[in-house]
């Protein structure tokens, strides 16, 4: 029975699948090859250095944007010993009858590394092989592939390794590279070289995949997906501190990188004290059960600037100090060292004050803690905090000095300006005793609040925090305590710098006393400014540990002439991809992207940094 099909309708082109059952357009050149849209060109390595470390062909099989072809044939080691040692021969007689010293020492270099090479296959049973190394560099314009080209050929370079092009054969060295075609005999007899087998597979590039100190936590993941295992608090080499710079523009993912940090520093049983200026750290406060504090005033957030705090020493020096102070009456002991921090919280609450009023300012705080029974050398270690006077008391004794002195009217004066700190409205943040506990292994102090007030406030409740939190780092040497300061730029007045030295001063220190303090901000700019920038170079200089993250512009040309980047580390910035970062630990340098398990999201809350 025969049956015919009346077909009605045209079939309509579905031209997704004829892109992808259609052929790529190849078109080769003397010295390139064209796919498709992009442009590529095959070079072959044909000489390696004389010695490499492990995981050494990671070098050249993670430069970005090439592709690398890495092949390796073993061969029989009788016939090579015997090849060899018919070289070693000719070359130690290129070497007795060389008469240039430079063509007798290379004829001698290359018969001892023959002979090396025969000692590894004869006694140790090393087999040896054939590897040939083919890279193409691969871009969509010509500006990104010259590019390519030469950072391809400058990592080959300072490999030790040569790198050449393969002129009219880039077609064959095209099907060398793909994984689709067998090896092709013209560009294995042009790129094969002799290399013992430890040597290939302790060049692999997994062999060297991610960085590890053998102690600390998981950090971040590297390129290739190896684990970063950093341990912050190392010593040794050229990891002298346990400081942290973390740079980066807005929405770069900075909070969560630092969340991520500190949770596993808090696991490691590091006591923690973060300087919160945007309220991003509360809920990771609360999911830790920390001590939560509104340092913009109010009774549970009271520092009292006049409680004279226990001045750190160092360890070289203390016992010198206080062989002076006892023996010959005279050192820098802690009521003395709290009146230089005075002077420069005054400077930045009034920055008007002259230098009459500042003396007698000065007077008037001695004379004030002596009324309080506190002399040069009162040991105020023993004392609560209700045993220091307060801004009330300071205000009434230079009133009472504006009517008894003759020369009253410098008091009257004084008592104007520190009307508002004892009795209006900046009294809620300085005018009581410290009400401040920091037991606890988390302590968030929240300055959110501040930001609305004058930028005299703002700084000198700043100064006033860190100087609190100075002495809770330096008062037990065995404990290891973590300062973050987040939004340092909030610290920085480039008219008053005193608070920005002594910043600068706790970082130089901190190491001493087994602590660490971590700057975060946005902007390298800010702490580079001409009238500042000796100070605030030295917070980004300092730290063993960087974080950089996107950032572009003047930022990023200030960073990569502060830290001298490469050409790449540049473009990692610039791409600003959230997450990513460069990574510097001491002298090695990672590119770095956060790979955050789920359930530290669940401690770090919805602020900042999510």
């Amino acid at each position: 029975m025969k049956q015919t099909v009346k077909i009605t309708e045209q079939v309509p082109e579905n031209h997704a699948l004829l892109n992808v059952v259609t052929p790529m357009g190849l078109e080769f050149e003397k010295n390139r090859v064209s796919i498709g849209e992009n442009i590529g060109k095959i070079y072959g390595v044909i000489r390696y250095p004389q010695k490499v470390e492990a995981g050494w062909l990671s070098k050249l099989t993670n430069i970005p944007e090439t592709l690398v072809s890495i092949g390796f044939q073993p061969v029989d080691n009788g016939s090579l010993i015997n090849a060899i040692s018919r070289n070693v021969v000719q070359q130690r007689g290129l070497a007795d009858g060389a008469r240039d010293p430079l063509s007798r020492q290379r004829a001698e270099k290359a018969a001892e590394d023959g002979e090396k090479i025969i000692r590894q296959i004869d006694r140790e049973g090393e087999t040896v092989g054939l590897m040939s190394v083919a890279v193409m560099p691969v871009a969509e314009e010509e500006k990104e592939f010259k590019k390519a080209c030469r950072r391809a050929e400058s990592v080959a370079g300072v490999m030790k390794c040569r790198m050449r092009v393969i002129p009219n054969l880039q077609k064959e060295a095209f099907m060398h590279l793909s994984p689709t075609f067998p090896c092709q005999g013209k560009i294995n007899s042009i790129l094969q070289r002799i290399v013992p087998v430890s040597t290939f597979v302790g060049g692999f590039p997994f062999a060297s995949s991610g960085f590890n100190d053998g102690a600390g936590y998981y950090f971040a993941k590297d390129t290739s997906g190896g684990l970063v295992i950093v341990d912050t608090w190392k010593r040794g080499g050229d990891r002298t501190n346990s400081n942290f710079c973390v740079m980066g523009n807005s929405g770069v993912g900075k909070s969560t990188a630092i969340k991520h940090i500190l949770l596993a520093e808090y696991m490691k049983g590091t006591r923690i004290i973060v300087i919160d200026p945007e309220s991003e750290y509360r809920d990771l406060c609360m999911s830790l059960e920390g001590d939560w504090i509104n340092a913009a005033g109010g009774s549970r957030g009271m520092i009292n600037p006049l409680q004279v705090r226990p001045s750190p020493r160092d360890e070289e020096t203390e016992m010198e100090e206080e062989r002076l102070y006892h023996d010959e009456g005279y050192g820098m002991n802690e009521l003395a060292m709290h009146m230089k921090n005075l002077e420069i919280f005054f400077q930045l609450y009034i920055p008007s004050i002259t230098d009459m009023q500042r003396a007698v300012l000065k007077k008037c705080l001695v004379e004030l803690y002596r009324d309080f029974g506190i002399t040069w050398d009162t040991d105020i270690s023993a004392r609560k905090p209700q045993e220091f006077p307060i801004f009330s008391d300071l205000y009434a004794l230079v009133q009472k000095k504006a009517e008894e002195e003759q020369e009253g009217r410098i008091y009257r004066e004084l008592a104007l300006l520190l009307y508002d700190i004892a009795e209006g409205a900046d009294s809620f943040l300085w005018n009581g005793y410290t009400t401040v506990s920091a037991d606890t292994q988390l302590t968030v102090m929240d300055t959110h609040a501040l930001q609305e007030t004058g930028d005299n406030v703002k700084r000198t409740q700043y100064f006033n925090i860190l100087t609190y939190n100075w002495e809770q780092m330096s008062r037990d040497r065995s404990e290891r305590v973590l300062l973050v300061c987040d939004e340092a730029y909030l610290m920085i007045d480039q008219k008053v710098p005193q608070s920005l030295v002594y910043l600068r001063n706790v970082m130089k220190r901190a190491r001493k006393y087994e602590a660490a303090l971590a700057i975060i901000s946005h902007s390298l700019v800010d702490f580079l400014s001409e009238s500042i920038r000796q100070y605030g170079q030295a917070l980004l200089d300092i730290p063993c540990y960087k974080i950089l993250m996107g950032t572009d512009g003047k930022n990023l040309k200030e960073t990569a002439e502060l830290y001298d980047l490469t050409e790449a580390e540049q473009e990692l910035l610039l791409a600003g991809k959230r997450g990513h970062a460069l990574f510097m630990a001491g002298a090695k340098r990672l590119h770095i992207s956060f790979d955050i398990p789920e359930y530290k999201f669940r401690y770090m809350g919805t602020a900042g940094g999510r």
